[in-house]
């Protein structure tokens, strides 16, 4: 485990923390609600891409120069700020204050507009932005150059694996308790449909039964159009192995720990990454019979009566704004064909 502290006194500015992969909804939360913590206690993450101020306007920047931003298509505006920022849960930050001129949000809370607005208690230096406004997950970024890294005292339990894909606690269900579709799964399905449409270059594709085309078939007909030449998508991983025969594309999961695509062991068919906690609940649905089985009950069973499960009122929409965050960034966009689909698409 690691602890931050300041590049400046050395107070410690976090609680000892491990390492997992950054989370594909980190920039994509509900328009107009208050959102939960990104990270787990006692985990960060790095986003190894510029993130928050200052920005440019693309006119200003150009293609060349977006590129080099991680930017590969036309937006609104550009990111110039530090790569390698480190994302923790608030809960985890020690030692630091708000800087009230820096508290600039939009409305509940604060968005990091003007840049760090937390300061090291040891020295006051600007360390860290505190983020929960509304549409944002609660999160505190702590500036590359800020901070140092010095091996926690705590010793490390085993990091997370492959293994951990088949554990309940790691599925994340599609509906939230009050009805509505997870605003997780919504970030994390676009996304993986942004992947989608760089991997099939627009063109159609045919969804495995079940789960998989239960609750992804509306969202990827609303993002690739119906026609022939059409694309075999398979689900894939840890412990369920690959369909045969071989799809063309495979559906398969990031690495809880360092966010990297699970690699099938035949290299010719592509892969789409998917949310691991996602990809999981689709993968290993558990038990979600409305029926009691007949006989007695199993030992370990305490009830065999099952409540019907939320429904939410519409099909599961995609995250715009995490389809088209994602799409930019992937170099395929610069083709002709993605072009032109890009193009009708923001029409």
């Amino acid at each position: 485990m690691d602890v931050f502290a300041c590049a400046g006194c050395g107070t410690d500015l976090t609680a000892p923390v491990f390492r997992v992969a950054l989370p594909v909804h980190t920039h994509h939360g509900a328009w107009e609600e208050l959102h939960p913590p990104l990270m787990e206690p006692a985990t960060y993450a790095v986003d190894t891409l510029p993130t928050g101020p200052p920005w440019q306007l693309w006119e200003e920047v150009g293609e060349d120069a977006a590129a080099r931003q991680g930017v590969y298509a036309p937006v609104y505006s550009v990111s110039f700020g530090a790569r390698n920022r480190i994302v923790i849960a608030p809960g985890d930050s020690r030692s630091m204050t708000l800087i009230p001129d820096k508290c600039e949000g939009y409305c509940r809370g604060v968005d990091g507009r003007a840049g760090p607005n937390l300061a090291c208690g040891g020295c006051g230096r600007a360390v860290a932005t505190r983020m929960d406004d509304c549409g944002m997950w609660q999160t505190v970024w702590l500036e590359p150059d800020a901070v140092v890294t010095r091996p926690a005292e705590l010793p490390a339990g085993p990091p997370p694996d492959w293994n951990d894909l088949e554990r309940a606690e790691h599925r994340v269900p599609p509906v939230e308790p009050d009805g509505s579709w997870s605003r997780r799964w919504e970030a994390a399905v676009g996304v993986t449909l942004a992947h989608l449409v760089a991997a099939t270059e627009d063109r159609p594709v045919t969804l495995p039964a079940g789960p998989v085309a239960d609750l992804l078939g509306n969202a990827v007909g609303r993002y690739l159009r119906a026609g022939p030449d059409t694309r075999t998508v398979g689900l894939a991983g840890p412990g369920i192995g690959t369909p045969r025969p071989y799809p063309d594309i495979f559906l398969v999961p990031r690495h809880p720990l360092t966010g990297a695509p699970w690699r099938p062991p035949c290299d010719e068919v592509a892969v789409v990454p998917l949310d691991s906690g996602v990809w999981a609940y689709l993968a290993h649905p558990g038990e979600t019979s409305p029926m009691p089985a007949t006989g007695v009950l199993p030992e370990g069973v305490l009830r065999d009566d099952y409540p019907l499960p939320p429904r939410p009122w519409c099909s599961l929409k995609p995250h715009r704004d995490a389809f088209d965050y994602t799409l930019v960034r992937l170099p395929a966009v610069r083709g002709p064909r993605l072009s032109r689909y890009r193009d009708a698409y923001r029409r």
